[in-house]
């Protein structure tokens, strides 16, 4: 994939595909130890260890409509290529996480990309599960959190597909998320 963004979107469809009704996105940013982590945890089905043992094979998927499953290999591949770290939990009936840390200033590491972008589309194409998308910049010590949850109680049976409802999102993405990183990423 051309923008860790992208991946993003994969492994949320994962998530989404196991039928998790909550889905937490985190972006950690560390730029005075030249890293940042991008973690993806979900309430989903989860995993068996024979599974989980086997995800990050490109030969290993759930899907019946190709025999090669990239989206975790390809994630793996992107964090360690940059000297960074990939994990993956998961359990049975509880759900599982990914958390993949690159180092910022590696000469492969892959542009983060449309990661505003990719929220917006998450939280306004899937109304029956609820996102917590937060980014952290430590060193200055900003936060943003996009909790769906907190919108639903606002807005009531508005959906988030209404074109001012999602006008909103995308600015509040804007605002609250994107900016925390500047574009440095």
């Amino acid at each position: 994939m051309r923008e860790l963004a992208l991946n993003v979107l994969d492994i949320s469809e994962n998530s989404l595909s196991a039928g998790a009704k909550l889905i937490l996105i985190t972006l950690d940013i560390r730029f005075s130890a030249d890293t940042f982590s991008i973690t993806i945890a979900d309430d989903g089905c989860g995993m068996s260890e024979e599974m989980l043992a086997r995800v990050t094979d490109p030969f290993t998927t759930t899907r019946t409509t190709r025999k090669v499953g990239m989206g975790l290999p390809l994630f793996r591949y992107s964090a360690e290529s940059t000297g960074g770290s990939f994990s993956i939990t998961s359990k049975v009936g509880e759900g599982t996480r990914v958390c993949a840390l690159y180092h910022i200033g590696h000469i492969d590491r892959i542009p983060l990309g449309d990661f505003g972008g990719v929220a917006l589309q998450l939280v306004t194409m899937n109304p029956n599960t609820d996102f917590v998308i937060s980014v952290k910049d430590e060193d200055a010590g900003q936060a943003g959190v996009l909790d769906t949850r907190e919108f639903r109680a606002e807005l009531g049976d508005i959906p988030f597909t209404e074109p001012e409802v999602r006008a909103f999102i995308k600015d509040y993405i804007q605002e609250n998320l994107v900016n925390i990183y500047g574009g440095r990423l």
